[in-house]
């Protein structure tokens, strides 16, 4: 048996609350939530971040991850979500098994939009930096 968490909650170990499951996914309710209906979706199958999947898995994820956003939008009904993974411990990755966060917004919530995570004031010249992605 892991010692991963999620690991742990796909071989039914941990309990949880599902909102989505498939072959590949499984979508549950985050147990210390940001918002109301706040979803992780996770593959059943362990990769630590996001350059560890395999482009299969990442196909089939895919599927999951959309579907369990629809059923957050249907039954909890928010203005809006955000939608993004934490990769890393540096970027908040509290477990080291790919995960994505579906977090239902509402007017008034007090939360912001994605360039709210973090600020550097030296960014660099995004012209400069483009030249290094150019092959």
């Amino acid at each position: 048996m892991s010692d991963c968490l999620f690991c742990k909650i796909v071989e039914g170990v941990i309990p949880c609350h599902k909102v989505y499951d498939d072959d590949y996914s499984l979508a549950f309710l985050d147990i210390h939530p940001c918002s109301k209906g706040h979803t992780v979706v996770i593959p059943k199958k362990h990769f630590v971040n996001i350059v560890d999947i395999d482009m299969e898995t990442w196909g089939h994820l895919s599927t999951g991850l959309k579907q369990a956003a629809a059923r957050v939008e249907i039954v909890v009904k928010p203005d809006g979500m955000n939608i993004g993974l934490n990769n890393n411990p540096v970027a908040g990755q509290a477990v080291a098994h790919l995960h994505w966060h579906i977090i239902p917004r509402y007017y008034n919530d007090g939360g912001g939009s994605m360039h709210s995570i973090v600020r550097m004031p030296d960014s660099g010249d995004v012209a400069a930096l483009a030249n290094n992605f150019k092959s």
